[in-house]
């Protein structure tokens, strides 16, 4: 059974260009994660300031094997030492991964994750 992972980023519109910028330069890292299936990066249209950082997983422990992987730890590392070493905390639960800047300071002000179960899929017709 495929897990979505959604973090939930707060970010100022004054970051949100820098946040999209900052995702589009670290296209490709989890595209080829074991158990990866999809990403999306959802800007907020009206009402909020939180994306949504959406990843599907064929399941937990591929999530959990790409979190640990020299790929997401290189890529969070690089983010951090652009920003001057702030850490991060993907998957970690509300109030961790403060920043989510991925460069020249922080982009996001706090992140929170949410983990899902797909029950059903739909898919358009061929």
């Amino acid at each position: 059974m495929s897990v979505v992972k959604i973090n939930v980023l707060t970010v100022p519109a004054e970051m949100r260009e820098t946040l999209e910028k900052r995702f589009s330069n670290r296209a490709g890292l989890v595209e080829s994660a074991d158990g990866f299936e999809w990403f999306e990066l959802l800007r907020p249209v009206e009402g909020t300031d939180q994306y949504l950082v959406y990843t599907r997983w064929r399941s937990e422990e591929d999530f959990q094997r790409w979190q640990e992987s020299q790929a997401f730890q290189r890529g969070h590392a690089q983010a951090a030492a652009e920003r001057g070493g702030e850490g991060h905390g993907h998957g970690q639960g509300q109030g961790q991964g403060q920043g989510h800047g991925h460069g020249q300071g922080p982009a996001a002000s706090g992140s929170e994750v949410w983990t899902f179960e797909v029950v059903q899929h739909a898919a358009p017709a061929s």
